[in-house]
């Protein structure tokens, strides 16, 4: 988004609307001794969480699964994504991987794809916010994402979405979109953090236990499609942790 978004506060009469499909990206640099994580700073004007550092993320657009990419994401994942309840098909699952890297490429700039020698018309389906990838000549490539947590917004919130966290190693990025980080934008700063850092005390708490999971993942050794994943839900007003 090229510029902050002044959200209008919803309805909150009926609490226990059902919640949007959304999808999280974190990025790791692990070249140095500690995995660093990329975080956004939030522009100070907007409703939702002015000011804080997030990760790049938000709802499955209708179109995500209709994009063409570099290579499916892997079966594992797929079982791991249409785990948990409610249950969603396949074709929800391929959406929500190709969500993950389409926000974090828009309101990033740092795009994950292929390079492909023909792109057989492809070209023609990555318009919009697609586009840097036309433009790249790259497929978005959600074959190298893991998914490391499903969290449920508790019911009663303005705004209810059940976000599946996703993370990718930085070396999977291969563009770069100059500009989309500036002052008057909705992420006005991106900073490479330690895992463990105090600079991450300030994160939403779910974030923060995702990010401990992550650690935990990461301190195992190579990622693996067959690890737990835990699912965060709300249930006679406490929240459950469940594994999928």
């Amino acid at each position: 988004m090229s510029a902050p978004e002044k959200e209008e506060k919803e309805d909150d009469s009926h609490p226990y609307r059902r919640p949007k499909d959304a999808a999280t990206l974190i990025l790791v640099d692990r070249s140095g001794s500690v995995p660093k994580v990329l975080v956004g700073k939030r522009h100070d004007k907007v409703i939702f969480m002015p000011g804080k550092f997030v990760f790049p993320g938000g709802r499955v657009d209708a179109t995500d699964n209709k994009i063409p990419v570099a290579a499916e994401i892997p079966k594992g994942l797929e079982k791991k994504l249409i785990g948990g309840s409610p249950k969603i098909a396949p074709a929800r699952a391929r959406a929500l991987a190709v969500a993950a890297i389409r926000e974090a490429c828009e309101e990033t700039g740092l795009c994950l794809g292929r390079k492909v020698a023909r792109m057989n018309g492809a070209a023609a389906k990555l318009t919009g916010e697609w586009k840097p990838f036309a433009e790249a000549g790259l497929l978005p490539d959600p074959s190298g994402l893991f998914l490391i947590a499903r969290a449920i917004t508790p019911p009663g919130r303005v705004r209810r979405f059940d976000t599946r966290f996703f993370t990718a190693d930085a070396s999977a990025i291969a563009h770069r979109v100059e500009g989309v980080v500036h002052a008057d934008a909705e992420l006005v700063e991106l900073v490479w953090v330690e895992l463990g850092s105090l600079s991450l005390a300030d994160l939403h708490q779910m974030t923060k236990m995702v990010l401990r999971e992550l650690d935990k993942r990461l301190a195992l050794g190579p990622l693996s499609h067959a690890a737990e994943v835990p699912f965060f839900h709300f249930y006679g007003g406490a929240m459950q942790r469940d594994v999928i």
